[in-house]
């Protein structure tokens, strides 16, 4: 298990003292894909460093399966970060080394011999799908390829714990996924603790089990990514999952300033569905219930989580507002997650 029990971590700078890291509680269980969400600047990157003993707490402490990070020191520290692969956003490959040398870099600092760091960089060619690339060169991968080399660098050593630190953040959407797919693999296979750091909520609700949102150097929400989704507390926590929910800018999508010019009348609601409420006929209901109200359909989407799958309508409601809330309540009665966008 890791623990972060009451960790701070502040710097002194010219214009006084700054506070990254304030007061963070989060325990990630063995074998689990966790996520830590944030947009920059959160704090998300300094809590890995702690982690990794690359920096140490201002206050608090930091185990791992009961040994406090912070009071290790040369040989402990070093063998303690050989139990922890990091997986890093620009890929951090040496350009002069095949995907084999770069496979098997971290061995031969651990000074294993040759014959053992080939036949383990090989196993985990195959794991990460790279076979028939062992003697390319990074310029020669694409940014799929180049990630998969960095995620088997990472495993070398036999970590228990694999650090992800916004390593899908320089991908396109598929290539994105397939990664994904790939640590969601590697942690049944392997049973690995995956720490997921990131600001894509999307990365969040495809593999991760649990999840913190960041703000500001502070943990402000935790729990299921299923639950979090469903019913997120916190103004920041409700933006990420909007913006999930919001489908990605293309020449059929509008921003939601377009949207409101496009339907400036009424109210746009969103829907949120989990499990079998998908398959249930609510908006026919609704239109049925209240026949003197306009009910358009504008949008939908439907993100699978570990927990199940999370569903999205957004609706345009003209009516007047009495007939409007009796909608809205009834669908609070079907246990309905609901959201006012947009009010005229």
């Amino acid at each position: 298990m890791i623990r972060f029990k009451d960790v701070s971590k502040q710097y002194s700078t010219k214009d006084g003292g700054l506070t990254a890291v304030n007061d963070v509680n989060i325990e990630i269980n063995d074998g689990e894909i966790f996520g830590i969400v944030g947009y920059s600047g959160a704090g998300k990157s300094t809590l890995v460093r702690m982690l990794d003993g690359l920096e140490a707490p201002s206050t608090g402490e930091i185990a791992i399966n009961g040994t406090d990070v912070s009071k290790l020191h040369g040989s402990q520290l070093r063998k303690q970060r050989q139990k922890i692969g990091m997986i890093f956003q620009h890929f951090n490959l040496l350009w002069s080394r095949t995907v084999l040398d770069n496979i098997a870099l971290p061995l031969e600092i651990a000074k294993v011999p040759k014959a053992k760091r080939k036949q383990r960089a090989e196993e985990l060619i195959k794991l990460v799908g790279l076979e028939g690339r062992e003697h390319s060169y990074p310029s020669e991968l694409s940014g799929g390829q180049k990630q998969r080399v960095g995620i088997a660098r990472a495993l070398a050593n036999e970590p228990t714990i694999l650090i992800s630190d916004e390593a899908t953040s320089a991908l396109d959407p598929d290539t994105t996924n397939e990664v994904l797919d790939l640590l969601l693999k590697i942690n049944k296979e392997m049973n690995l603790t995956i720490l997921l750091i990131t600001h894509e909520m999307h990365a969040i609700a495809k593999v991760c089990e649990r999840v913190a949102v960041m703000d500001s150097g502070k943990v402000v929400e935790t729990g299921s990514v299923f639950e979090v989704f469903r019913h997120p507390q916190q103004e920041i926590t409700r933006k990420f999952v909007s913006e999930e929910f919001t489908p990605q800018q293309s020449d059929n999508t509008m921003t939601l300033d377009e949207l409101i010019k496009k339907y400036p009348d009424g109210q746009i609601i969103r829907l949120i569905f989990h499990g079998p409420q998908a398959e249930l006929p609510i908006v026919s209901d609704v239109v049925k219930r209240f026949p003197d109200l306009t009910v358009s359909i504008i949008s939908g989407a439907i993100h699978q989580t570990q927990e199940g799958a999370l569903g999205s309508l957004d609706l345009q409601f003209v009516g007047d507002d009495s007939q409007i809330n009796d909608a809205l309540e009834y669908l609070k009665k079907m246990r309905v997650g609901t959201e006012v966008i947009h009010h005229d």
